[in-house]
């Protein structure tokens, strides 16, 4: 038996080493052992995971292609689809920010044009401990560094994304990232190794030691150790990815480029198995023929490496030197390395001798599944409970600070440090409610998005499911998009813990829930466990990246107020709920409460509305009221469109009607000649609408109950949102 020692290197149970055995009929030598490991991990297998996935929609009218590929792909209507994925590097960027968000983008943009498209647009959704920790500052500008770093030489835009503070992500920093891309329906390329006697080929950079480990890492909690495995993050090259993203593309065209696969988490190891798996094949390779960077790179090494902007290619037999041509012009290896058999193995060689050999669906399916314990955690005992806070200071105090604060206050300190114009096809830039980019040669348009409220998540994790989805599409619907397709990123602790293997069980079926009354499939999308450190543990984050389509893009509405006298309207309930709110956590240092039920009924029927408002031209602007509640919401109105407003909100608590929060709510603002249209749209859909101001020049003037309670210079308004974030990190 082996050592329990060698086992943990591999990250593998004694049950489950029990269970190669049974497979291979014998013990594994050292390279099979690392394979196993690798692809076995929670990284790869989904093995703590799995059955809680089965929960999602996945199916659609528009669904081309739903999980198990690299990516899913939708139906966006003359002959085009969208292809799109999120992923996460978080513990690569826990230890080595920079190249851990950096590989991170390079990963998932491999994914998408693996599938044959051509990738658009980057989102990010980011996660880090308080600003005023010098290695939080550390983590965070070196992840912002290390995300434009690699889109902006790579030449894809990052259009938008998210990001968010708390000190439950202090040790453990999430780093999501999503890519969307389109392809001609007919170019689609799936990753499976068909047809016997096709050529294996590996094309793109040499292999080095760099990643190896790297998907058992993303399997265990950060330690104090966790420092000493750098050597497990991989080191990225945009330049040689942007060459990669061309030579791909360009050989995907060809009709003897029969499948394509990138080498992500377990490198060459992955790669081989899934093609094959997907397939019902075999592989028989020489690592021999691999290309190198290092000397004497070792089998376990060469198997194992994740060294970044690599992929593999199925070609048809007589076509290797076509296929070369094209690498070559690009200045890229192309290696035939092996070639597709028919006895479902995936056998290793060096220089002619084997060096390992498995079945190909032992590694990606034969792993144990795991049936984990779920319990309700104990802390929701002490949390669920009402808090009553009241304002007891000057509220227009409390709204300039709330606006100011890290998770209120704009990004644009971040994404000015991404290139979001390049490609020419970002219409609705970041800072929005969701980004637009053209589909250029048609007159159609694509909302992008990430969302997750995870304070939610951690209070209430069904609710906060839900609210994940429903955010994400009004952010969708603001902008005049139909949700069409969701890709989630699921962040949580260690799955052994009963308590938050609840909060995984409890997050799916919310989204789940959502997904299916609103009627948007889950497409594609990744699982990280073990986001936690001996100190603390993240709140739940489940992140849904969405995308909706815009038929026609000059019918898209933005958020920023356009023209002094317009009306401003509220759609769905004026008061939202302090508790579980931002105001709670931020100004009173409280992370409890309920958080708002929500009635999906009720936000369908808001987000039909609003649709159907923007594409009748009913509507000028449109914003989501989510975080900051109502106050917050107005501010960003006018922050992003350089107007003023002067409204009056009549509710019975104070706090609760400018800070509290609660789903189903949009602002949008129509002009005097379309205000009966709209009056006449929501009495037909059955939906509340009050009117609570107007659009005025200089000005943010608010009262409750007729009494004025903030009254500020635009100026100021513009100032406390724009710059705060960047004060803060300035601040030593």
């Amino acid at each position: 038996m082996i050592a329990e020692t060698e086992l943990k290197l591999h990250g593998l149970s004694t049950e489950e080493y029990q269970r190669i055995t049974e497979i291979l009929g014998r013990d594994p030598n050292n390279v099979e052992l690392g394979m196993y490991g690798a692809m076995w991990s929670e990284h790869c297998s989904y093995k703590n995971s799995k059955r809680v996935l089965k929960r999602f929609p996945t199916t659609g009218k528009r669904v081309i292609q739903g999980p198990g590929e690299n990516a899913g792909i939708v139906d966006i209507g003359d002959n085009l689809v969208a292809v799109l994925k999120i992923e996460s590097h978080n513990h690569p960027s826990a230890v080595e920010p920079f190249q851990g968000a950096a590989t991170g983008v390079g990963g998932i943009i491999r994914d998408i044009f693996a599938m044959g498209a051509r990738p658009l647009a980057l989102l990010d959704s980011l996660r880090f401990g308080e600003l005023d920790e010098p290695r939080v500052k550390y983590l965070f500008s070196g992840v912002v560094s290390g995300i434009s770093h690699y889109g902006n030489c790579v030449g894809i835009p990052t259009v938008g994304g998210e990001v968010y503070f708390d000190s439950c992500y202090r040790d453990n920093p999430l780093v999501n990232v999503m890519c969307v891309g389109v392809a001609n329906k007919k170019d689609i390329k799936l990753a499976k190794a068909v047809g016997v006697g096709n050529s294996v080929m590996l094309v793109g950079s040499s292999t080095g030691r760099d990643g190896i480990h790297g998907a058992s890492f993303a399997s265990e909690e950060l330690s104090e150790d966790s420092e000493s495995k750098r050597p497990s993050v991989q080191v990225g090259d945009p330049f040689m990815e942007k060459l990669l993203i061309e030579a791909c593309l360009e050989a995907s065209k060809k009709d003897f480029v029969l499948g394509v696969q990138d080498l992500g988490a377990a490198g060459l190891t992955s790669a081989c198995c899934e093609a094959a798996a997907r397939a019902g094949t075999g592989m028989d390779i020489d690592i021999s023929l691999v290309p190198q960077r290092e000397e004497d790179m070792s089998p376990y090494e060469i198997m194992l490496s994740e060294s970044q902007e690599r992929m593999l290619l199925i070609v048809k037999r007589g076509y290797e030197e076509e296929v070369s041509k094209i690498f070559a012009k690009w200045d890229l290896h192309a290696v035939k390395i092996g070639t597709v058999t028919n006895d479902g193995m995936i056998t290793v060689r060096k220089e002619g001798v084997k060096v390992a050999q498995v079945p190909a669906k032992s590694l990606t399916e034969g792993v144990p599944e795991v049936k984990r314990e779920s319990s309700q955690p104990s802390y929701l005992k002490k949390t669920a409970v009402s808090v009553n806070t009241g304002i007891n200071e000057n509220p227009e105090k409390i709204f300039l600070k709330l606006l100011g604060s890290p998770n209120l206050s704009s990004k644009r300190w971040v994404f000015e440090q991404y290139d979001h114009r390049v490609g020419t096809n970002t219409v609705v830039k970041p800072g929005s409610d969701a980004a637009v980019i053209r589909i250029k040669g048609t007159s159609k348009g694509i909302a992008l998005t990430t969302d997750c409220n995870s304070l939610y998540c951690y209070l209430d994790p069904l609710e906060g499911g839900k609210q994940a989805v429903a955010e994400a599409a009004r952010n969708i619907v603001v902008t005049g998009a139909e949700p069409i397709a969701i890709t989630d990123c699921l962040n949580f602790g260690n799955p052994e813990d009963p308590e938050i293997f609840y909060q995984v069980e409890q997050c799916v079926e919310g989204i789940s829930q959502a997904a299916e009354f609103l009627g948007i499939p889950v497409v594609s999308g990744n699982v990280s466990f073990y986001n936690e450190s001996p100190q603390r543990t993240i709140f739940p984050t489940p992140v849904i990246g969405m995308i909706g389509l815009l038929e026609n893009i000059n019918e898209r509405c933005e958020t920023g107020f356009k023209d002094n006298g317009d009306i401003v309207v509220l759609l769905g309930e004026v008061q939202g709920s302090t508790e579980a709110s931002e105001y709670l956590r931020y100004i009173h240092d409280v992370k409890a409460g309920k958080p708002p039920k929500i009635n999906l009924l009720q936000e369908k029927k808001i987000q039909q509305l609003c649709l159907r408002a923007v594409r009748e031209g009913v509507v000028k602007s449109a914003h989501d009221v989510s975080l900051g509640g109502l106050a917050v919401a107005l501010a960003e109105c006018c922050v992003i469109g350089k107007k003023g407003f002067k409204g009056n909100i009549n509710c019975k608590n104070l706090d609760a009607a400018l800070f509290g929060e609660s789903p189903s709510r949009i602002v949008v603002s129509v002009s005097p000649k379309n205000m009966e249209t709209l009056k006449l749209l929501a009495e037909q859909m059955q939906i509340r609408i009050t009117v609570i101001g107007t659009v005025c020049e200089s000005r943010m003037t608010l009262a409750f109950n007729s009494s004025v309670v903030i009254d500020l210079p635009l100026d100021e308004v513009i100032d406390v949102y724009e710059n705060s974030l960047e004060r803060r990190i300035s601040a030593q």
